[in-house]
């Protein structure tokens, strides 16, 4: 016996090994896909759908009423069902009053036997293809005409514009019952995809590309693309948050990602090399890119500007760098370079810091510096028998008389308060020695 299918089985008409149904037959495919408006959905425990959809394991349930046509092609709405998403791994859930395809599938009850229908939602239907929000509030007033303003507004949004366009005071709700607080925004934009790209928009101006060197022709053009070194095909990844206030286009229009106005990015390259304006560089007289880190290192790293090779780039208005149980470890083939236009601290708050350089030297002050530090332990040392040695000196010349000068001078040097005897407590006590800083 041929087992009952329901929504995407029945649409491949999946059979068992007993008779079967032709791949060829048809089916009443709106007995299994259902086109509905959201009307609300369980987002957390304050939404008032929260217990009628199974609580906690009914998070992302939506209530929907399906849409159908009726003789005058007017919308019109039947009662209210309930809808999981599914999908249990991925949380795309709907707005209120968008739309979304439903299909029918079996419920948790003995699904293997017995099955009972249950509804589940696939997506939301990008009516304007935005990712910012694609709802469709009913438009039938009571008189069952369309309301004027949404009308224009919808015919607005099929041109491509998918903001309001009139400026008649308008309510549509995006929450519902949810106690949801996304407010829609006309400066969304959506991300532009080239030949082959995966994009995964937010709702909030973040994303994900999954991308490559596109290099174009036309008018549309992106700031990774450049150079002959990287071709079409070449792998990037662009990790996106947020959108720069600075840009007046309309809503609608795609952009392309700017590592240089955007808020917060990562960028993973394989042959690209980014136009990013690096905050220490200075413009060397006659170059186009800047040159950063010449007179902090002999061996200077390429600029960020011109650099081709796979690198990792994080660009953000502050980078935090934190652990709560281990290290955090830099390893370089070549150099680590530290710098920054105002303070760059240093400090251990119960260790030590140590500064090593096994086969080189270690520069404090500027890069070629040639002076040496005196190692103080020794220099003490010494210095204490010089001191010591010029006391006994100024003790025997003190009782020369044949001399007058001499055993005066030697008199107020060798004084128990005198210059010599400071100088040898002090040492003593290792007032000249640095207990922070050692050198070897």
């Amino acid at each position: 016996m041929a087992v009952n299918k329901t929504g995407i089985a029945q649409l491949f008409n999946v059979y068992d090994g007993g008779s079967s149904t032709s791949r060829g037959d048809s089916f009443n495919l709106s007995s299994e896909i259902i086109i509905a408006r959201v009307i609300d959905i369980s987002l957390n425990t304050d939404s008032k759908l929260f217990n009628t959809a199974g609580q906690w394991s009914g998070l992302g349930t939506i209530s929907f009423v399906e849409l159908k046509s009726t003789p005058n092609t007017k919308l019109n709405t039947n009662s209210e069902s309930l809808a999981l998403p599914l999908f249990p791994n991925i949380k795309n859930y709907p707005l209120v009053n968008e739309v979304v395809i439903i299909i029918k599938g079996p419920g948790n009850t003995t699904p293997d036997i017995s099955p009972t229908n249950k509804y589940f939602y696939i997506s939301t239907a990008a009516l304007w293809n935005s990712q910012h929000m694609n709802a469709y509030p009913s438009a039938i007033n009571p008189q069952g005409n369309t309301a004027p303003s949404l009308d224009k507004d919808y015919k607005s949004m099929e041109g491509g514009n998918a903001r309001r366009t009139t400026t008649e005071e308008q309510s549509i709700d995006l929450n519902g019952n949810s106690k949801g607080t996304f407010v829609e925004k006309p400066n969304i934009y959506p991300i532009l995809s080239f030949a082959g790209d995966n994009i995964f928009e937010g709702r909030f101006g973040n994303s994900i590309r999954l991308g490559n060197t596109s290099k174009s022709n036309g008018n549309v053009k992106n700031n990774w693309s450049e150079g002959n070194n990287t071709e079409n095909g070449d792998p990037i990844t662009i990790i996106k948050n947020g959108q720069s206030d600075t840009i007046t286009s309309p809503g609608y229009i795609s952009i392309t990602e700017d590592i240089n106005i955007d808020p917060t990015s990562i960028y993973l390259t394989s042959t690209q090399k980014l136009p990013i304006d690096i905050s220490v560089a200075q413009k060397n007289e006659g170059e186009e890119s800047t040159i950063p880190y010449s007179n902090i290192i002999k061996a200077t790293p390429k600029s960020p500007k011109s650099f081709n090779q796979p690198q990792i780039i994080l660009n953000s208005g502050r980078l935090l760098f934190n652990t709560h149980t281990d290290s955090i470890l830099f390893s370089s083939k070549k150099s680590i370079v530290l710098t920054s236009i105002e303070d760059l601290g240093i400090q251990s708050q119960t260790k030590n810091v140590n500064l090593i350089s096994d086969k080189g030297i270690i520069s404090l002050g500027k890069q070629n510096a040639s002076e040496s530090v005196i190692l103080g332990d020794s220099f003490i040392t010494d210095f204490q028998a010089l001191v010591d040695g010029l006391k006994t000196l100024c003790s025997a010349l003190s009782k020369e008389s044949s001399i007058p000068i001499a055993s005066s001078l030697a008199n107020i040097m060798s004084q128990a308060d005198s210059v010599l005897d400071n100088i040898s407590n002090r040492a003593k006590a290792g007032v000249y020695n640095s207990n922070k800083v050692k050198v070897s």
